[in-house]
């Protein structure tokens, strides 16, 4: 199943990679404009969801710096998201 995954993300990098950039913009600009009314939660899930799709095309591209932030972002987002929630 892995192998029609990666075929479509690498058919589709440059869209996904801009996606996945859009969607963080989106997300500043929420909270920057927001502030400390922001839906937390929802901006952490926007986060980690936006992290996915660059971490994937850099693995595919076997870019590890990339592959490294935008994995990083992701454990981020996961325990900013249990911090929120607790």
């Amino acid at each position: 199943m892995s192998g029609g995954i990666d075929a479509f993300i690498a058919s589709n990098m440059k869209s996904l990679a801009m996606t996945g950039v859009v969607m963080r913009i989106f997300s500043f600009t929420l909270v920057s404009s927001m502030g400390p009314q922001s839906p937390f939660m929802f901006v952490w899930i926007f986060n980690t969801a936006d992290a996915v799709p660059p971490t994937w095309c850099a693995a595919l591209r076997k870019d590890s710096a990339y592959t490294l932030l935008n994995g990083f972002w992701i454990r981020i987002g996961i325990i900013g998201m249990a911090r929120v929630g607790a």
